[in-house]
């Protein structure tokens, strides 16, 4: 969202809005908190969708991270700022509005929501946002554990990972998926 400021809003530690906005980058308080989304998108050979940051964007610029993820902005549900996310970073239009995030990691004013989906587009026809995304790729866990262990993947500890690839194979329903230019 260049040139237009982002706000958004702020929640307890019970997840209950508390009526008002903080526009990015101003601190919150203890006890506030945000949502932030991440999309791990799996394709049918058990792989990850992932995605390298451009270089330069803070936060993490340049390094390797899950398919899709951003903030949720004021006013969005989590699953409709996990819609907007996925189309905006990689062109997949996939309504996630009615989807609850399969798992929710609480950290320092942030509620982290996953979403899980199994999907296989051909990644040579999706639309990058170029602001955002410097290429995808189709990886195993063992790739994207080396990649955290080399230092070009963001953070995450390799038994989390592991653990989306496991909710992933636990998973029986396929998805339908439309792209966002069709």
């Amino acid at each position: 969202m260049c040139g237009v400021m982002e706000l958004f809003d702020v929640y307890d530690r019970f997840r209950q809005p508390l009526g008002r906005t903080i526009p990015r980058g101003e601190a919150f308080s203890a006890d506030e908190f945000r949502i932030v989304i991440h999309v791990a998108i799996f394709n049918d050979s058990g792989q990850m969708l992932i995605q390298r940051r451009v270089d330069g964007k803070q936060g993490w610029g340049g390094m390797w991270d899950v398919s899709a993820g951003g903030s949720i902005q004021s006013g969005e549900s989590s699953g409709v700022g996990a819609t907007r996310e996925v189309a905006e970073e990689i062109g997949i239009d996939f309504n996630f509005s009615d989807k609850l995030p399969q798992l929710t990691v609480t950290t320092q004013s942030v509620f982290d929501d996953y979403y899980i989906i199994r999907l296989t587009p051909d990644i040579s026809t999706l639309k990058l946002q170029e602001t955002e995304v410097a290429e995808i790729k189709w990886a195993d866990f063992n790739e994207i554990a080396e990649k955290i262990r080399s230092g070009i993947f963001i953070p995450y500890h390799e038994s989390f990972i592991k653990t989306l690839f496991d909710i992933d194979s636990n998973t029986n329903s396929k998805s339908v998926v439309r792209f966002a230019d069709e």
